[in-house]
């Protein structure tokens, strides 16, 4: 297994494991992996530290309290990808995919063009701010994998 600090086109940074380098190859070229913060699926490697080993004398270069934290943290970003994949299940159940249609379908409701009804699908940041503008009310939520990377 190998850990990448990947990067969004938003900055935010994040971990994900592979089983090998060319894992990681094919998951970001078939746009399979997406930004737990914001959801975006344009990913790139970030810039790593070095993996520390064993010193000479044998102990362990990075302090187990480190080691403990890092865990932690993986088990919290678990959870959280647990928490946003249930997410996802209720509202693809409970709401209309628009698709790219999305700022479209969001104006007609706020405007009675059409039945009020839960929507969900893509938008520009340009279009999801255009709508803030008009006061159409929105949310936008991290859209997790259905499964590991």
């Amino acid at each position: 297994m190998i850990v990448f600090n990947l990067q969004c086109r938003n900055s935010h940074v994040f971990e994900a494991w592979f089983r090998d380098s060319a894992s990681y190859d094919r998951q970001v070229g078939a746009g399979e992996l997406v930004c737990p913060t914001c959801g975006s699926r344009k990913i790139e490697k970030a810039l790593m530290a070095p993996h520390l080993g064993k010193s000479k004398k044998g102990e362990a270069a990075i302090p187990a309290a480190a080691n403990k934290k890092a865990v932690m943290e993986t088990q919290e970003a678990g959870e959280a990808m647990k928490a946003l994949r249930g997410l996802r299940e209720k509202i693809e159940k409970s709401c209309d995919y628009v698709g790219p249609n999305f700022a479209e379908e969001a104006r007609k409701i706020h405007y009675g063009e059409t039945d009020p009804r839960g929507i969900y699908g893509e938008t520009s940041d340009q279009d999801a701010k255009a709508l803030k503008d008009e006061g159409v009310s929105f949310g936008r939520v991290p859209w997790a994998p259905d499964r590991d990377s």
